[in-house]
């Protein structure tokens, strides 16, 4: 009967923590800046770095950020509301997601790069 106790509740424990990773619901402002490809697009702030979800406010914001960029490895400041969440399971990529609700500006010009090569 122990065994079969001891079993039962090995079992519970790991589907319990098996996907412990919620999506978050909190939408929080962020400025940062934003580069876009076809196949990603990146927040990358002073102390962090995020992906972005490519949905269809990602690809609005790309075209909005277009006409600001000199060449395609500009990024550009944006502020943007959205939600962080954890990458899914065998996703590649950043650990943490944003999905952007509302884009609330564009800098008018592109940021200055961190690093520039001559």
């Amino acid at each position: 009967m122990n065994k079969f106790l001891i079993l039962m509740l090995s079992v519970v424990v790991l589907t319990a923590c098996k996907n412990n990773k919620q999506e978050s619901t909190e939408v929080v402002e962020i400025q940062a800046d934003f580069i876009y490809f076809d196949d990603a697009a990146v927040l990358k702030g002073n102390d962090f770095i995020y992906g972005v979800k490519l949905d269809d406010k990602a690809k609005e914001l790309a075209e909005k950020v277009k006409p600001v960029k000199k060449d395609e490895f500009d990024m550009v400041a944006v502020t943007i509301k959205g939600t962080i969440n954890p990458k899914q399971g065998d996703q590649e990529g950043w650990e943490e997601i944003v999905t952007i609700q509302e884009i609330i500006s564009v800098s008018d010009k592109p940021s200055e790069a961190d690093v520039k090569i001559q």
